[in-house]
Formats: structure tokens, sequence, C-alpha cells
């Protein structure tokens, strides 16, 4: 197979993977959506937290609301909990790194807060320890899974949402998180804003 076969075929397969997501997904996006504006209305923040792509992913979040995202508006407040490596680095060397977004949760987080916690598998320590210190200062989760959802869907409990990408690819995963983010800026900028 060439590289314009293999490319074309990966991005068959990402709208493959949309296809399916868009019913199964749209409901909960919905139900996230509300969770947030909620949180905002009331003068709450986001959480946002993943590591490696889907750290990137919560840094792309905090941004779009921090910053902007379609439209001039004034910024939303959240926090990706990916960013200040000082704090990341001294919570992981001091404790180790499956408190590196507990700890801050600790610190940042109210009760009212929303909590986006995004793996792709969701069994990761930092992660699963993340949810357990949100439900401690009862901040409600929005998980961003795949796969079965992992441990982390286990320690969801029924205020929380979680939306789980049908796939078994973590690139595929990755690609539905993102347009899901993008899906949760729109309906909160087009309900506040629009």
């Amino acid at each position: 197979m060439n590289h314009s076969d293999a490319i074309l075929e990966l991005f068959q397969d990402s709208i493959r993977t949309k296809q399916a997501a868009a019913s199964e997904l749209a409901s909960p996006i919905s139900q996230a959506t509300n969770l947030m504006l909620d949180a905002l209305k009331n003068n709450h923040k986001i959480l946002s937290c993943g590591n490696g792509g889907s750290a990137a992913d919560a840094q792309h979040f905090a941004a779009e609301m921090v910053c902007r995202f379609e439209r001039e508006r004034p910024g939303m407040p959240a926090i990706a909990l990916t960013t200040d490596t000082s704090a990341i680095t001294a919570i992981a060397n001091d404790y180790g790194y499956d408190q590196v977004f507990a700890k801050q949760i600790g610190s940042l987080g109210v009760e009212g807060d929303i909590l986006l916690a995004i793996s792709t598998s969701g069994n990761s320590d930092s992660i699963t320890t993340a949810v357990k210190a949100a439900h401690e200062k009862k901040i409600r989760i929005i998980a961003l899974t795949g796969r079965d959802g992992g441990e982390m869907a286990k320690l969801l409990d029924a205020n929380d949402i979680e939306i789980r990408v049908p796939s078994e690819s973590t690139a595929r995963i990755q690609e539905v998180h993102l347009l899901t983010i993008h899906c949760l800026c729109h309906q909160i900028d087009e309900t506040l804003f629009g």
C-alpha cells in the first residue's frame, strides 16, 4: 500500500469512528454542556487533566475557554492541571506521579467546580486518583474515555458524566475527544453568547 492509499484509509477510519460516535455521544455531550454551563453561571471553574495527548487536550480545552473559541467573548474560568511544571514535578517527586492532579485539585478545587478528566484507556493512575480527589471535594466529573472506560468509569457516580468513544484505537479515540471538546466549547459559547 502506498502512502496516499494508507492516508486515505486513515481518513476513512477516522470518519467511520466519528459516525459511530455521533449518535452515541450526542446525549452525554449535551449533558456535559449543561453541567459546565451550570458551573460557569454559578461562578465556578472547570479543571482539566490528562496525560500525553490527553494532557494536550486538557490544555486545548482550557485555552479555548480562557481566550476564546470561535467568537469574541469574555474569558471563562478554566485551568489545565497539566501546565504547571514546578507543581507537577514537586508533587511527583515528593508524593508520586499518581498524585500530580489530585494534589492540585485539593488545593484549587471547590465544591461546584467541574473536573474534565481525559484518558483514552481510563486506566491512568494519575487520572483515577484525580477523580477520587474531586469526589472528596464534591466536584462533579466529566470523563472523556474510550475502549471499555477502564478503572475511571468504575469510579464515576450518578452525578458524573462519561463520554466514552466507541473505539479501541488510541488515535481514533483522541480524534473524537478533540471533536467533543470543540462541541462543548461551541455549545457553551452559543448558549451564553449566541
